[in-house]
Parts: structure tokens; sequence; C-alpha cells
């Protein structure tokens, strides 16, 4: 018989693989005893990523569903373990210090146990801080590997990676293969590499099933001497998901190791609970593509954690085309084509921004760019056309060294528009902020909470706390909910109900109400009055998303009077977790805000007037 090897479920994961959202705290708290039922991982993972975002999204405390979800796992003596972004934190975008030092004190006060700490650059720089603030904190430090595939991702590579993070005090190491595109020879040769320098260091592997590989890099990355394997369960395994529990303890114990056995009535109570949660909700932010695998995936390398949001940034960005397309009498494209052609710009641009490995953000940044790309090509432009905020930060090495080099039109790009690169220390742009988030909290009379719980929450995810304790998040996101089940339960009666549908005429869109039968169209009103009053030039949209007219708390808004100069921020419009500044294109007074910040946008909608 061989040595043991150990499972961890990786639970949220599981459902950020398939959709938008992760179960609320009374449905985590229901499934938990289940899961210790099933008598068979040594870990599971709880939170971190976008388990924190999800949470207030659904107009919850994060922290309370932290502690209430953890507590069950300690009792049973289960590790529990979180995903956190290094200098991003739990979030998409760089974190000051001292928010970083105390994202680890509350974690651990909350019951985590080991946090899997990655850089989405690779940038050892980026982690290293974060081994010492988890240990300080007294939690387990496990530093991830973001495993890509690539002419400069060898495992040369991702060995002497292993070996910094290690002698740097990592207590573990992680092969995080979110995109399940590592090779199953290569990635076992790591994990060698690692054990033979360091046999006593637990490695845990975590990947996706989407491209194909990853049963077999299982089977290699044990008989190499992994500890610890990622597994997911149905009915959320398998495609953008992870390997399924049963196969892998089978495919094991085949292989002649000491596995867990299964407690398969309790396996059915979660597999059966997993499902009843689909069905309230969740189930409605879960595309069914995401259950297929595909290996069309291995050539862009996107990751399986993205595809939920990827789907559904299809499908607005879809109609955009579309619109633009049928104005022209051009043929309409499938969600099919864009796909493809998506896939083969993320193929084209991922070398020529350096190849960051693709994991959040810069997965989302690469597909990103290559989106705004497609469409801008489909729409008779030219690519490079619109690079947002975020992505210059990337390219200017502003988050971190990017592991390859920039192509020359990117650098080009860069200089023509008076932009600086940089190669010091990413945390140096990024400066310490508790003070202020203090002071913004005891202003609004809020707590700091138990642990400064409230105050980490609020420092690390501003806007959405915000919209949390008003109460704005809870009422958007029932109104969500309320809608797509109105969608999803619409009789076929409805077909015959008036409705507006958009149709083209000699090459041109226009907007009609059609009624069936004897149905009587409604009464047609005068015309609508203005949103708001001004005048001046308009200041278009340049794509579908959401307006907002400051990124953070730190930025003063622009107001109706302002003077502005040609190049000046105006607002952000935010689009595929992007947000992509709109500047000044000539100077004069702001005579007019037409939205509410919030509200979504489409292309070529004016937001404001300048006079």
């Amino acid at each position: 018989m061989k040595r043991e090897v150990k499972f961890s479920l990786v639970f949220r994961d599981m459902w950020q693989s398939a959709g938008k959202y992760v179960p609320r705290v009374d449905q985590l708290v229901k499934v938990a005893p289940a899961i210790i039922e099933m008598g068979c991982f040594a870990r599971v993972e709880t939170n971190g990523g976008g388990f924190e975002q999800v949470n207030l999204l659904f107009g919850e405390n994060p922290n309370k569903a932290v502690r209430d979800w953890t507590a069950p796992f300690h009792k049973a003596g289960i590790q529990t373990h979180m995903l956190d972004r290094a200098l991003n934190g739990l979030r998409m975008s760089p974190v000051p210090a001292d928010v970083r030092k105390l994202f680890y004190k509350v974690k651990k006060a909350q019951g985590t146990d080991i946090t899997r700490t990655f850089c989405g650059l690779n940038d050892v720089r980026n982690i290293i801080p974060s081994i010492k603030y988890a240990k300080d904190a007294g939690m387990i430090s496990q530093c991830a590997l973001s495993i890509t595939h690539s002419p400069i991702h060898t495992v040369e590579y991702y060995t002497n990676m292993a070996l910094e993070l290690i002698a740097a005090g990592a207590d573990e190491i992680c092969i995080k293969d979110m995109a399940g595109i590592g090779r199953p020879v290569s990635l076992g040769k790591i994990v060698a590499n690692i054990k033979k320098a360091h046999p006593q260091i637990p490695i845990q592997y975590h990947s996706h099933a989407g491209p194909g590989f990853n049963m077999a890099t299982i089977l290699e990355v044990c008989n190499a001497g992994c500890d610890y394997i990622d597994v997911g369960m149905e009915p959320l395994s398998w495609g953008t998901g992870h390997a399924d529990l049963i196969s892998v303890q089978a495919m094991l114990k085949d292989a002649g190791y000491q596995v867990p056995e299964i407690n398969m009535e309790a396996y059915m109570k979660v597999r059966s609970m997993v499902q009843e949660f689909m069905d309230d909700f969740l189930g409605l932010y879960i595309s069914p593509k995401n259950r297929l695998m595909n290996s069309l995936l291995i050539a862009p390398g996107l990751p399986g954690g993205m595809m939920g949001s990827l789907m559904a940034d299809l499908e607005s960005n879809l109609e955009s085309i579309n619109k633009y397309k049928a104005k022209r009498n051009l043929p309409f494209m499938t969600q099919d084509d864009l796909l493809i052609k998506l896939f083969d710009e993320v193929a084209y641009v991922w070398p020529r921004v350096g190849y960051p490995p693709l994991v959040t953000p810069f997965s989302q940044y690469v597909k990103n760019l290559a989106m705004m790309n497609v469409i801008a090509m489909e729409k008779g432009k030219e690519r490079w056309g619109m690079i947002a905020d975020d992505i210059w930060d990337m390219i200017l090495g502003r988050a971190g060294r990017l592991p390859g080099k920039l192509a020359p039109e990117i650098i080009e790009k860069a200089e023509r528009e008076g932009r600086k690169f940089f190669d010091g220390d990413p945390q140096e742009n990024y400066p310490d902020s508790l003070d202020k988030y203090r002071k913004m909290m005891k202003d609004n009379k809020w707590e700091l909470g138990q642990d400064d719980e409230e105050l980490f929450e609020y420092a690390m995810h501003p806007a959405q706390y915000e919209a949390y304790k008003s109460g704005k998040a809870k009422e958007d996101f029932l109104a969500d909910v309320a809608k797509k089940k109105a969608e999803k339960d619409k009789s076929p009666l409805d077909d015959a109900k008036p409705k507006t549908l958009t149709v083209q005429v000699d090459g041109q869109a226009y907007k009609v109400t059609v009624a069936y039968g004897d149905t009587e169209l409604p009464a047609q009103t005068g015309a609508a009055a203005p949103v708001a009053s001004g005048e001046g030039k308009d200041v278009i949209s340049p794509l579908e998303g959401k307006f907002f007219l400051t990124k953070d708390t730190s930025e003063a808004p622009v107001k109706v009077g302002d003077v502005v100069n040609e190049g000046d921020l105006l607002c952000y419009v935010e689009a595929m977790k992007t947000y992509n500044a709109i500047r000044a294109e000539f100077g004069g007074t702001v005579t007019a805000i037409l939205l509410n910040p919030g509200d979504s946008v489409s292309e070529d909608d004016v937001i404001m007037k300048i006079q």
C-alpha cells in the first residue's frame, strides 16, 4: 500500500466556476453537517476570492457568513482554507499594506485556518509579505504557483518560484492549475522537484476539468508526492468545475494509495441540497454550457472560475455587436461565433501583453482586452482602441512584473499616450488607508466590529459595503432574482401579449410594439421627458456596463457646474469586472449628468453634457 492522499472539497470554487453566486449563509450552515458526515475531507475551502463580495451583493454581512460557515468544520477537526490574491487581497485591485495585515488577523479570528495566496503575475514580491502577515496572525501560509502553459512558463520557472517562496517561509505549496491546462507530465516534474528539495513541505493540487487534462494530472502529481487533492462533487463537478470526488477516489485507490472512504448516503444528501440551492435561485445564474468540457479551452487557457461571468459577458456584448450589424444590414453573429472569435483573440493578445498567468484578475484583463478588440474590429475599428485603467496598471508594471515582454505596438501606444512604466515594489503605489476608513466609519456612526472585521470589510470593498449598509444591495439583488424567475416562469400565453421588438427595414433598426389576436396595443404616450436639463456637447458611453462617477471613496465625483479640461477624468463605466475611465474630449462646464451611480448604460448612450 502506498502513502496516504487526502481530499479537500472546494465548495466555494465549485459555485464560482458554475455561475455568479455562492449559497447564502443559511444555506451554507444547512449543508455543512452533511459535508462533515461524508467523512472523507481533511479540508474544505470555505471562503476567499469572490465570497465576501457575493455576500455584500446579497445585502448580507460576509463576516457573519465566514464565522457561521467555518464553525462546524472546526468542531469536526476539518481544516478550512481560503483563497487570497496577495497584493489584491479579496478584490480585483491592489490593497494598501495596512489593510492586508488586518485581513489575516480578521480571517484567523473568524475561523479560517489556511490562506492560499497567489499573485496573478507570479511576482513573488507580492506574495512574500502575505507569508509574514498570515503567520503573524497564526494562519498556515500556503503559497500558490499559478499554472499556465507558454514558452516561458517551464518546469524550471515554477520549481524556482516554489523554492523561493519556501525560502521566504511558506508552510505549504499549492499547484494552482486554475484553467486545467497544465500538462500532466510537466506538473508531475514540478511536484517531484519540490519534494526532492523539501520532502516535509505539504503540496496541494488544484485543477479544473474543462480542457480534459486533470484526471491524468492528478495521478501524475500523486505519483510525484502530492499530499492533498482539491475535488468537487455533483451536481457541480466536471465541465468548468473540478474532478468529482468519487472518480478521483476510485482512481487513486486502484493506483494503491491510501484514500478515505466516502459515506455515499451523506454524498447524496449534499448532492440533493446543492440541487435544492440551485432550484431556489442560484441556478438562475448558471449557464448550462458550464457543464460541458471543451478542449477549445486549451488554446486560450482561460480559467474555469471565470467561465460563469464570461458567458454572461458574451450575451451582453453579442447584443451590442448585433445592434451595430442590424443598422448596417449585416449578418448577425451567434454566441458560438463570438466565443470562437474571443478565444482566437485571447491567443493573439496574451503574448503581446507579456504572458500574465491567466488567473484573477489578469485572466479577466486579458479576456476583456480581447473582447474589446473583437467588438472594435466587428464594428470596423482598430485593435487596442480601448484599454481600461486597470489593464494599463498591469501593462505598466504597477501590479507587478510581467513574466514576458510587451509587444512593440503596446509600448508605442503607452509612450504615445504619455504613460510611465514602473519597476519598483508594487505596494509603494498604494499608501495605507485604515485611518481614513476608521474616520469615515466614525462619521457614519458605524461599528468597527468584532476584531475590527467591519473596518476590514469597508476598507477592502468600500463601494459594495456602502451599498450593503444602505440596503440598496439587498433591494437590487431581490429585484434581479424576481426578474429572472419571472423570465424563467413565463407562460406561452405571454407571447400573445404586446411586446417591443427590434426589426430591420432596409438596413435600419426600428423598435415596434406588436400584439397578436384581439389584444389591444397600449396607448401611445407623448415624447419622453428629458432625463435631465442641461445643454452642451454630449459625452457618449463607448461601451455597455454600469455607470459610476468614482471608482472608490477616495475620489471626488464630478458635479454639475464643475469646469473640466480635455483629458480630465469624468466618470467610469464598469464592464466585465473592469473599470473603464471616461475622460473629457473637450473642455468646458458640466451642465448635466444624466445617470445615477449604478445605472446600466448602453454603448452610445449620452452620459453627461459639457457646455
